[in-house]
């Protein structure tokens, strides 16, 4: 019995590396769908509020076009995420309109690289470590610039085929948790969705 023991103990120990999963080979695993959709909960944390700010609805990310993001509750609103910016759907003209808010271009930037697990992107800002298993996996990023030493503590990036959950702590003691669950992949995209990305 020993010996078996022994033999069964060295082929888990052997198997374990290849459990072990690196920042490249997350990003592969995020950046496979062509579409990523489902719902979020996002809860804002700031230290002179009692209770969290919350929000919730629908999202859809598509490879290479952008991202997009329905707030449902408390309110009505719907955004589009891409590298030019940001746009807000106005439904009395039924047309985008293009936020001019300042600096916005590198937050943008930031957010798709985190929602997308691009470790190439955030690796020019953040010191990356993973760990886990192609089915339960943790990124942490450690700012490493002086610009994102200033914003973050750090950012914390969960999931398993996908995305699970993303947990931003800023350096002043707020943070943002974002949840997204009833995520499916290459799946067709809602009309809303769709329209976000014509």
């Amino acid at each position: 019995m020993p010996n078996i023991r022994t033999a069964a103990l060295s082929l888990l120990l052997a198997a374990m590396p290849a459990w072990a999963l690196t920042p490249a080979e997350i990003t592969a695993r995020l950046q496979g769908p062509e579409t990523v959709q489902g719902q979020f909960v996002q809860q804002r944390f700031i230290k002179s509020l009692a209770k969290p700010m919350q929000t919730q609805g629908r999202f859809a990310l598509k490879k290479r076009t952008g991202l997009f993001w329905h707030i449902q509750k408390p309110l009505d609103l719907q955004l589009r995420v891409r590298e030019q910016g940001i746009a807000q759907w106005d439904a009395a003209a039924r047309i985008w309109r293009n936020s001019s808010q300042s600096g916005q271009a590198a937050q943008v930037k930031l957010f798709m690289a985190v929602l997308g697990g691009d470790t190439g992107e955030l690796g020019k800002q953040f010191t990356i470590s993973a760990n886990g298993n192609p089915n339960q996996w943790r990124m942490q990023l450690t700012p490493k610039t002086a610009v994102m030493k200033q914003i973050f503590q750090d950012i914390t990036i969960q999931g398993g085929a996908v995305v699970q959950q993303i947990e931003l702590r800023e350096k002043q003691g707020d943070r943002t948790v974002m949840i997204f669950s009833q995520t499916q992949t290459d799946q067709p995209l809602s009309a809303a969705a769709g329209n976000a990305f014509k």
